[in-house]
């Protein structure tokens, strides 16, 4: 085996050790992490029959969406993409136009605070849960185009009650930091 063979297997399995860590990496990152071109991530990614960012997402959001209890997909703010019920979470939301403050341009906050707020929901495992009171910090302003994930975890879970820790971020550094309490409703409360 020639030696550039054997860096081209050595790449390859980074390729899919990072992408099964982390889906939400683009070809982009990747190049600039293995330090190679972005049409030799793409050529790996194809021998290899890793699909492109978008259809690994969907593939993601697939098999999520159908373990959500709390809330319907429609409820939710941000793209699901992890669902743990009962211990973690992470969605994504893209900061569109009509999202942000014509001015400026801007995120406005309650589209942050809904996103922070529908996933820590999203964790519950009911039929039907509330929030009842929530602690939140915005922490730098968010724009037009940028990504935020916003990551969740059950940190304590009493008889009906949940406290969930959100941390959304984008390009790594924080932008909302929140401690929501939510309350599992018994389905024959919410009926009556």
């Amino acid at each position: 085996m020639s030696r550039s063979h054997a860096g081209k297997l050595n790449r390859q399995q980074l390729v899919a050790r990072y992408l099964t860590g982390n889906p939400f990496l683009t070809d982009e990152d990747l190049a600039a992490i293995l330090g190679v071109s972005v049409q030799t991530i793409r050529l790996d990614r194809n021998e290899l029959h890793i699909p492109e960012k978008r259809e690994r997402l969907e593939q993601v959001a697939r098999g999520v969406y159908g373990r959500l209890r709390a809330l319907s997909e429609t409820d939710l703010v941000g793209e699901l993409v992890e669902l743990n019920i009962g211990k973690s979470g992470v969605s994504i939301l893209t900061i569109t136009d009509e999202m942000t403050l014509k001015r400026t341009r801007v995120a406005r906050g309650h589209y942050l605070f809904a996103q922070a707020n529908s996933l820590a929901v999203a964790l519950c495992d009911a039929e039907v849960a509330l929030t009842g009171t929530t602690k939140v910090s915005f922490r730098r302003p968010v724009f037009c185009g940028e990504k935020v994930i916003a990551r969740a975890f059950v940190r304590r879970k009493k008889g009906n009650k949940y406290m969930v820790r959100v941390t959304s971020r984008v390009n790594n550094e924080v932008v909302l930091e929140g401690k929501f309490l939510i309350f599992a409703i018994a389905e024959e409360v919410w009926r009556q």
